[in-house]
């Protein structure tokens, strides 16, 4: 084994750890299944060590590795189990109204569940990992130009859906997503 090589792989991995860690937990179901999307993440990135991108981009590198993990995931589960986000009905126990009492945010986190999962996926990226046009570009593996387009097709639909479900969009930053 190459010396250089594994600090290297070890100093990638003490950096992405936790941010990766994050993402999977804030996409599946339990922290097992999070746990296994991680583990699998990081023996892909370890089999391609030698590819290794510039330390300033490894983690949307990461990312997208782990998004094609998370897909393959759920792949295999979806004839046992739904995919949905177990947020919306934790939130709902907890939160029923904001503090104006005008929003209900169960009403909002189940239409965020009922997006297409490609939405979802992109509006979560943008909302809970803080990435931006650029950085999505990499994780998504396309151009900022598309990225933009998706992000506001993907934003105008969850407007739509919404004003759908009776959720006043004027109220709410959806543009901030």
């Amino acid at each position: 084994m190459d010396d250089d090589r594994r600090r290297r792989f070890e100093a990638m991995y003490a950096q992405t750890y936790e941010p990766i860690l994050g993402y999977a937990m804030r996409r599946c179901e339990s922290p097992e299944d999070a746990a296994d999307v991680v583990a699998e993440t990081f023996a892909i990135a370890w089999r391609r060590a030698d590819v290794l991108p510039p330390d300033a981009e490894v983690r949307l590198w990461l990312y997208g590795i782990a998004r094609n993990v998370l897909a393959n995931h759920r792949r295999g589960r979806v004839r046992r189990q739904s995919r949905s986000v177990r947020l919306d009905a934790d939130l709902a126990d907890l939160y029923a109204y904001t503090p104006e009492g005008s929003v209900e945010l169960g009403a909002i986190a189940q239409t965020f569940k009922e997006l297409h999962e490609d939405d979802r996926e992109l509006l979560s990226l943008v909302a809970w990992e803080g990435l931006d046009h650029a950085q999505l570009a990499k994780v998504l593996d396309c151009s900022r130009n598309a990225v933009r387009i998706r992000l506001h097709r993907a934003r105008k639909r969850f407007a739509k859906a919404l004003a759908g479900a009776g959720i006043s969009v004027n109220r709410l930053s959806v543009e901030s997503v």
